[in-house]
């Protein structure tokens, strides 16, 4: 199994997913992983979002699939029973890194500020996720951040764009940022036969390249 920051290096975006259909996600995933995508992360939002990991992983066995949002420890259980090969929390969760450490699963806690960073290195942690990113105050913000912790990476998530996320991938501390922009309707500028999540997927492969 992949260590963390051997996931967040596996692609420059990893897409973070809302489900409310498990046909839907499953098609998504495919388009996602066939445009260039290696991760992707389902948050634990809706009453289908575990129906649709499992789903997921049966059908796209080869998408590195992280399970987001998750609080409690008996949600990163679910998660773990579900398939996942990553679990993700939007701010500091330490029973939920408890589990992952009794699984040896690959674990993304979250943070916000300086402070709350500290915390998770005490604990172990060197690969966090920064949410919200933009409302921290975006790539300044977390180049300040890598300053104060230099060896630890992070995943900035939360008010990126396509548009804005090259300006975090070109520091060094950040090996992939979270997108919420991939499962994106149709512009009509996908080419012909292609759908619009994997026109996204394949822009979102070549950032920061």
């Amino acid at each position: 199994m992949a260590d963390t920051l051997a996931i967040m290096k596996m692609s420059p975006v990893i897409p973070v997913v809302t489900i409310h259909s498990v046909d839907d996600a499953v098609a998504m995933a495919r388009d996602m992983y066939d445009g260039g995508l290696k991760t992707i992360e389902i948050t634990q939002r809706t009453q289908v979002a575990l129906e649709a990991v499992r789903a997921i992983a049966q059908a796209v066995p080869d998408l590195c699939l992280g399970v987001g949002t998750v609080w409690t420890a008996a949600q990163a259980h679910e998660a773990l029973d579900a398939g996942a090969q990553f679990i993700v929390s939007p701010g500091i969760a330490d029973e939920v890194g408890a589990v992952c450490r009794d699984a040896d699963l690959p674990y993304l806690p979250g943070a916000q500020t300086v402070s709350e960073v500290a915390h998770l290195v005490r604990q172990g942690w060197q690969q966090i996720k920064l949410f919200p990113a933009s409302v921290i105050g975006g790539p300044s913000a977390i180049k300040a951040y890598a300053a104060v912790f230099p060896d630890v990476r992070f995943c900035p998530t939360g008010g990126i764009t396509e548009q804005s996320a090259p300006d975090y991938l070109k520091l060094p501390s950040i090996p992939c940022v979270g997108g919420s922009w991939l499962a994106t309707p149709a512009t009509g500028d996908e080419p012909a036969g292609q759908s619009p999540t994997r026109a996204a997927a394949e822009r979102a492969a070549r950032l920061g390249r």
